[in-house]
């Protein structure tokens, strides 16, 4: 077998990619980065200089790739900047956030519960300042190459599109519902070659659904699949997979999602047709086909583009979303509010993108707050 270096040495021109956060899905997507044929350079950041070189050791390990640690408060918007003036990647992949989705899995305190229960819009703000600041800096500087967008892609794409800073696409949630499809379509087939093309046109309120097998009662609050060039209807494949329940584990899933989708948009690539999150800031997830660097959608020729938007802004309610007004606020569902009344129900008022920190902080209050201990 011959080794990923003597792969590079044959391969032509050679990329240079920024992965923004040294977290545990950016620590897996630059792993599969470095072990792109055509990736020759890995920028690799984060707040913590003693996270970020472990990170950025442990991937340069495994990989013939150059792996480069750099300390970076992605939520600055100048030294994001000066990073990508300097450094001109290739791409930039980014993952960083001011609290990972996964904080509140194993909490069971009242606070917890209910911001967990109200649906993941309500922590916007923490989904929402590094990619504000990120694609300030890109507007800044010019930027003009791909930028793909892991952090609640579903929601901060729409919103930095209602600001004209749309990243280039996001990562994961429909790509995820699409992996799940294919496995269950294997499962099914096992003599079969390959899977069919399957295109998926899903929200990210969907994909615990989908991980668990658990479809909805309502047949039109599931994950829309469908199968061949004709795009006929198959939305119960997508919960056919065997049910794997929330944690940390989905990350796997993504990294899978995630991983050919920025190998489709480095330089030279092959076209690649996949489903994907909030192309152009497209609220929830469709089908793309990303060629020579550019995306543009991939439906089923008999589904009309609006048709499609309506689908995930609806869908977009069960995150608790109702809706996004044109300059980027974002006003919740009264679900959403209901599930905050009774520890802070200012949480849920509409969230303006100059009130990011404010409301953080007070997220932060109430998730600190001292729970009542059992009698």
């Amino acid at each position: 077998m011959e080794d990923s270096g003597t792969e590079r040495e044959r391969g032509g021109a050679m990329s240079t990619v920024l992965v923004i956060g040294a977290g545990d899905m950016g620590e897996r997507l630059a792993a599969g980065l470095a072990g792109h044929a055509a990736v020759r350079r890995l920028l690799l950041t984060g707040r913590s200089e003693a996270t970020v070189t472990d990170a950025a050791v442990t991937v340069a390990s495994g990989h013939d790739c150059l792996v480069e640690p750099l300390v970076l408060d992605a939520a600055r918007t100048d030294d994001v900047a000066s990073l990508l003036a300097s450094r001109a990647p290739d791409l930039v992949v980014l993952c960083a956030s001011r609290r990972g989705p996964w904080e509140l899995i194993d909490r069971r305190d009242a606070a917890a519960e209910a911001v967990g229960s109200a649906g993941l819009a309500l922590r916007l703000p923490y989904q929402l300042a590094v990619p504000l600041a990120v694609m300030r800096a890109v507007e800044r500087t010019g930027y003009s190459h791909p930028v793909a967008n892991l952090s609640f892609p579903d929601l901060t794409g729409p919103v930095l599109a209602a600001l004209g800073l749309a990243p280039t696409l996001g990562l994961g949630n429909a790509g995820m519902i699409q992996l799940r499809a294919r496995a269950a379509w294997r499962a099914e087939h096992p003599e079969a070659p390959a899977p069919p093309l399957i295109r998926v046109i899903a929200h990210h309120a969907q994909v615990f659904d989908v991980m668990r097998a658990r479809p909805p009662a309502r047949r039109d609050e599931r994950a829309r699949i469908y199968r061949d060039e004709s795009g006929w209807r198959d939305d119960d494949l997508g919960y056919r997979a065997p049910a794997l329940e929330p944690g940390v584990r989905y990350n796997h899933a993504t990294a899978a999602a995630a991983l050919p989708v920025l190998g489709a948009l480095l330089p030279g690539a092959r076209p690649l047709r996949c489903s994907t999150a909030a192309p152009h800031g497209l609220p929830g997830g469709y089908p793309v086909r990303i060629a020579d660097r550019t995306v543009s959608l991939d439906l089923p020729a008999h589904v009309p583009v609006a048709d499609a938007l309506a689908f995930n802004q609806r869908s977009g309610r069960g995150d608790g979303v109702e809706r996004i007004d044109a300059d980027g606020t974002v006003h919740f569902t009264a679900a959403a509010r209901t599930a905050v009344a009774g520890i802070a129900a200012e949480l849920a008022d509409p969230l303006r993108v100059d009130a990011l920190d404010a409301r953080a902080a007070l997220l932060d209050e109430v998730l600190r707050r001292p729970q009542p201990q059992p009698a």
